[in-house]
């Protein structure tokens, strides 16, 4: 017979389990991240964006005056610092895996509007602690079965 204490170990160290195998398995392959950011008068923002091969990006840039400097892996799309007025619609695809690297400032007198799709690949460190959440919810349920062999004192 299983002691109440085992029983709800049991149960909170599974949820803990499934909590992480789900997030393990939606950080497995390309993310997609939906970007809406506004950029202060006189600010500057850099975006990293690691994609792999064949991975299409879109980022829409709308304000009164910005600059936009763009590198992208390979022989990708190459954007030197250049000022735009109004509005800068930017796609492109990564031709390899790489990192694009954009550099946005606004010059004008306005926010500026950054949105776009961008498609990246997840980051090694979320695995990493997706197997820390998966080896709590063990350790967990490993503790809550010493209440099923013997009782400690006080319990």
């Amino acid at each position: 017979m299983l002691s109440k204490r085992t029983i709800i170990g049991l149960i909170v160290g599974s949820i803990i389990i499934g909590i992480g195998g789900y997030s393990l398995i939606s950080h497995i392959g390309p993310i997609t991240i939906s970007e809406n950011y506004t950029l202060g008068v006189g600010d500057t923002i850099p975006y990293t964006i690691p994609a792999p091969a064949q991975t299409p990006q879109h980022m829409k840039i709308v304000g009164d005056a910005f600059d936009v400097k763009l590198t992208s892996p390979g022989t990708g799309l190459q954007i030197p610092n250049t000022s735009h007025k109004n509005e800068v619609s930017l796609d492109w695809v990564h031709l390899i895996d790489g990192e694009t690297k954009i550099l946005i400032q606004n010059t004008g007198n306005s926010e500026v509007t950054i949105t776009g799709e961008l498609i990246r690949t997840s980051d090694p460190i979320w695995f990493t602690f997706d197997l820390m959440v998966i080896t709590s919810g063990v350790v967990i349920i490993g503790f809550s079965m010493g209440f099923t062999l013997r009782k400690p004192k006080g319990f």
